[in-house]
């Protein structure tokens, strides 16, 4: 289990959260219309670690079990459709 500290940052846009490599603990996403979709890769290019729908027009707190999604690269938000903000919890 992983010891150090919980971080948070707010993203509203695709591309690199600029953290470096983390460990994804949870993530918060605020939905509008359409269908509200999260994908998120280790790094540019990377491989996928999360991809997931939503419903429209709410709020949703997603927990990562165990140690959370490991991103050795960083965690990048390569889609970020119909949301209008996402805040991950890493460290």
């Amino acid at each position: 289990m992983s010891r150090s500290d919980v971080q948070s940052k707010r993203i509203t846009a695709t591309g690199s959260a600029g953290v470096g490599p983390a460990r994804i603990r949870q993530i918060q996403v605020l939905t509008v219309t359409g269908t509200p979709r999260l994908t998120i890769t280790d790094g540019s290019g990377g491989s996928t670690v999360l991809d997931l729908d939503f419903a429209v027009s709410d709020s949703h707190s997603v927990n990562i079990p165990a140690d959370g999604i490991r991103c050795a690269s960083d965690v990048y938000i390569s889609a970020l459709t119909n949301i209008t903000a996402i805040t991950v919890f890493y460290s």
